[in-house]
């Protein structure tokens, strides 16, 4: 069962959010902020990451950023609910796999993890390979 890290401070969406990946038999964790993320990433080991771009304090790409370092292989998804070119290009020049807005659908979102999971797979197993 892929494992999945939720995080956005609009709690109403990340929770219901959750609820539907889980139906759809994804073992979901979420956090809030980007502290959250970071200290969630460092206790466990998540297939995909879908991280919100606009939070307080530590915002997405600061987020991806440290993200990148600890775990280099994990995909992330970046949504956001502002359309801006500019921080869709820092998001996959930093790193993320996929740039999302939101609202998205349930499918969309779906269909970019199942990819995620398929980035993250392959790169784990190059890595095992080559290490």
């Amino acid at each position: 069962m892929p494992r999945l890290l939720l995080v956005d401070d609009e709690k109403e969406f990340i929770d219901s959010t959750a609820k539907v990946l889980r139906r759809r038999g994804y073992d979901v964790e979420v956090a809030y902020d980007g502290h959250g993320a970071l200290a969630a990433v460092g206790r466990e080991r998540f297939d995909v990451l879908v991280l919100d771009l606009r939070m307080p304090g530590m915002d997405g790409l600061e987020t991806l950023a440290v993200v990148r370092r600890m775990d280099p292989m994990l995909c992330v998804i970046l949504l956001s609910g502002h359309a801006d070119v500019a921080s869709a290009g820092a998001a996959l020049r930093g790193g993320a796999s996929s740039y999302l807005l939101k609202p998205c659908s349930v499918d969309d979102l779906v269909s970019a993890i199942e990819d995620g999971c398929e980035r993250t797979d392959l790169a784990r197993q190059a890595a095992r390979t080559c290490g």
